[in-house]
């Protein structure tokens, strides 16, 4: 097994007995069961996307592992081989196909070779996805932050549904996973603009298509992730310090979603705060707003913007 799936950073304490027993308490749990998901996903076609590292790469293997047909998309098509490589090694059935979410003919050519190979898809792990944490100002020059983050994490996903999702209903059967984040439900943050409003569209679109397709068979997990130890984390490192899921428990959340087909997953602490953000709003941004003038850009954000490139930050 690949040791990348408990890669990345992580604080000693938050990663840590105590920062485990912290995530255990909180939630939501990864699971435990594996005759239920083998029972569940044997012999089933599931697509991930996002699937060359972190939390997708854990979410192939451990499907494919319990008899699934994994379907892996994402841009950097020779990690894609590998995983590919070491799942039949390991006795599981894997196919790689390349996915670029900012091209429309890539989507499309993503979904007419899963349909035409398989001639159907079981399970839509929306998984890929791209953070940015940048203040705006660094931003006016940079058309890429907005286009690739709003292909990533909302019209990108977008394509694919519409391209794959008649079928399931055809069908009268599939569940789709959004991997979104906590984040969504707190306090808006300064920074975080492009990423948050982006994961918040595609939440909205995706919870609203889940109510005209769960009449025909096709049911929906939002999973709103809370702190993970990845490397799409890596570069600002406060959230290392908070106790979170290493990639492979979230990939295990995820087969959670898949087998038990609850509507939403998500730390404790969210629903509380969901009712109190709205009531609090003002003070809160007062707050934020002023907090806002001693948090500084990271390091990859600064580096990035003087290189002219779009690595995540």
């Amino acid at each position: 097994m690949n040791t990348s799936l408990d890669a990345g950073p992580s604080n000693r304490l938050a990663a840590g007995p105590l920062g485990r027993a912290v995530v255990w308490l909180v939630g939501p749990r990864p699971l435990r069961d594996e005759v239920r998901l083998r029972r569940e996903v044997d012999g089933k076609i599931a697509v991930v996307t996002g699937a060359s590292f972190g939390v997708g790469e854990a979410t192939a293997r451990i499907l494919a592992g319990a008899g699934a047909t994994v379907v892996l998309g994402a841009r950097t098509v020779e990690r894609l081989d590998l995983i590919v490589a070491e799942i039949a090694e390991a006795g599981g059935n894997a196919v790689a196909v390349p996915l670029d979410l900012a091209s429309e003919e890539s989507v499309k050519s993503f979904a007419d070779q899963i349909l035409t190979r398989f001639g159907r898809v079981d399970y839509l792990v929306h998984n890929a996805g791209k953070s940015l944490r940048r203040s705006i100002h660094l931003s006016y020059d940079r058309p890429k932050d907005l286009n690739t983050t709003t292909s990533a994490n909302y019209i990108g996903p977008m394509r694919l549904t519409l391209a794959l999702l008649p079928g399931m209903r055809e069908r009268g059967c599939g569940h789709i996973v959004n991997v979104s984040t906590a984040a969504v439900m707190f306090p808006v943050a300064p920074k975080w603009g492009f990423y948050l409003s982006t994961k918040a569209a595609f939440d909205i679109w995706i919870r609203s298509v889940a109510m005209e397709a769960r009449p025909d068979g096709v049911t929906l997990t939002s999973f709103y992730a809370g702190a993970m130890f990845t490397r799409m984390s890596a570069p600002s490192g406060w959230v290392s310090a908070l106790p979170g899921h290493s990639a492979r428990d979230a990939g295990y959340i995820v087969a959670r979603a898949i087998a038990k087909k609850p509507r939403t997953l998500a730390p404790a602490v969210v629903w509380p705060l969901s009712v109190l953000v709205p009531l609090l709003r003002t003070p809160i941004e007062i707050l934020t707003t002023f907090l806002y003038r001693f948090l500084g850009d990271t390091a990859a954000s600064l580096a990035s913007v003087k290189k002219g490139d779009d690595r995540v930050a």
